[in-house]
C-alpha cells in the first residue's frame, strides 16, 4: 500500500507532467493559435493537451487543402475543433468552407427521389446542357418556358419526349426535374425497365405509391421494357390513371413516338392487344405533349 507521501509524489509528478506537455505543445504556431482564441485559464486547457493538439494538426491541414479530394482530416470536409457550451471545453466536427459549399449546392437533392437512374443525372442542370445543336432547340425552348412558368400551384402537362438513343432526352428532364428542386418543389425519377422489374421486392408497393402521388415525375425510358399484360395493366395503367385523375404533372422519355409506343404496349405473351395499349397511349396524351428530339449520340 502507498504512503500519502508516495502518492502525493505521484500527484505532483503527474502535475509537472501535464504542465510540461502543454508548454511544449505552445510551441506549435497553431496550437497557440487555437488555445489564444478560447481565452480559458491554463489550469484548464492543459487537460485537454492531446485533444488540442489534434485539432492543430488538422486545423493545419485545412490551411493548406485546396478542395476536398485534398483533405487529410480523420471525416473528409470536417475539422476536429474545439468549442466552449455553457463554460465547458467541448471538441466537434465542424464542416470545412468546401463541405459547406458543397452541401449548399447540392441541399435541392433532398427534393428529387431517383430510383434506379445514374447518379450522374443528380449533378444535371440547365447551365450545362449541350446547346450546339439546333435539333434539340425546340426541347430545350419547351423546358425553359415551364422551368419559368411553374409555381406549384396548377399542374401543367408535361412532355412526351422521344427521340434516338442518347440524344439528351433524360438529362434535359433531369436538368429540369433538378432546377425546380433548388425552388423547394418534390419530384422522383424512375428508369421505367427496371422500375418495374422490382415489382415482386418488398418495398415495391410503398415506392410505387410514392411516385404515384409526387407532384412532379418523370418516367424515363418508356417503351424499353419486356411488356407484359401485368407490367402493363397492373402497374402502368394504374400509375397513369392516377395521375391522370389527380392532375398530376408527368414527364415520359422514350425511343418510339406514340405510335411506335402503341404497338409496343399491344405485344405481349398474351397476344396482341390493341385496345389496352391504346388506353395507355390516351392517357400519356392526356398528362403530356409529344415532342421529337432527334440528335447526335452524346454518348459516344
Amino acid at each position: 500500500m502507498k504512503t500519502i507521501d508516495e502518492n502525493l509524489a505521484g500527484a505532483n509528478f503527474e502535475k509537472v507532467d501535464l504542465d510540461l506537455e502543454y508548454e511544449l505543445a505552445l510551441k506549435e504556431p497553431n496550437f497557440q493559435a487555437i488555445v489564444k482564441k478560447l481565452k480559458m485559464p491554463k489550469k484548464e486547457l492543459k487537460n485537454y493537451t492531446s485533444s488540442l493538439q489534434d485539432a492543430a494538426l488538422e486545423y493545419s491541414h485545412c490551411l493548406e487543402c485546396k478542395h476536398l479530394l485534398d483533405c487529410k482530416n480523420r471525416v473528409r470536409g470536417h475539422v476536429y475543433f474545439p468549442v466552449i457550451h455553457n463554460n465547458i471545453l467541448n471538441f466537434e466536427y465542424k464542416p470545412c468552407k468546401y463541405q459547406i459549399g458543397l452541401d449548399k449546392n447540392t441541399k435541392y437533392l433532398k427534393n428529387v427521389q431517383y430510383f434506379h437512374t445514374p447518379s450522374s443525372l443528380k449533378e444535371a442542370s440547365m447551365q450545362n446542357i449541350y446547346k450546339n445543336d439546333k435539333s434539340r432547340f425546340e426541347a430545350i425552348r419547351w423546358i425553359g418556358e415551364f422551368l419559368k412558368t411553374y409555381d406549384g400551384n396548377s399542374s401543367p402537362k408535361g412532355v412526351y419526349l422521344y427521340g434516338n438513343f442518347g440524344c439528351g432526352k433524360t438529362y434535359l428532364l433531369a436538368a429540369l426535374l433538378n432546377e425546380l428542386a433548388k425552388k423547394e418543389y418534390k419530384s422522383a425519377i424512375i428508369f421505367w425497365p427496371e422500375f418495374i422489374r422490382q415489382a415482386f421486392y418488398d418495398d415495391f408497393k410503398e415506392r410505387f405509391e410514392y411516385v404515384k402521388k409526387i407532384p412532379l415525375l418523370l418516367i424515363d425510358d418508356l417503351g424499353a421494357e419486356n411488356v407484359t399484360a401485368w407490367n402493363r395493366d397492373e402497374i402502368l395503367c394504374p400509375l397513369l390513371q392516377y395521375r391522370m385523375d389527380e392532375n398530376l404533372t408527368t414527364f415520359f422519355t422514350s425511343n418510339l413516338s406514340l405510335n411506335e409506343l402503341e404497338e409496343h404496349l399491344a405485344s405481349s405473351k398474351a397476344g396482341v392487344e390493341s385496345i389496352k395499349a391504346g388506353r395507355i397511349v390516351s392517357r400519356i396524351k392526356q398528362l403530356s405533349t409529344p415532342l421529337e428530339m432527334i440528335s447526335k449520340n452524346l454518348r459516344k
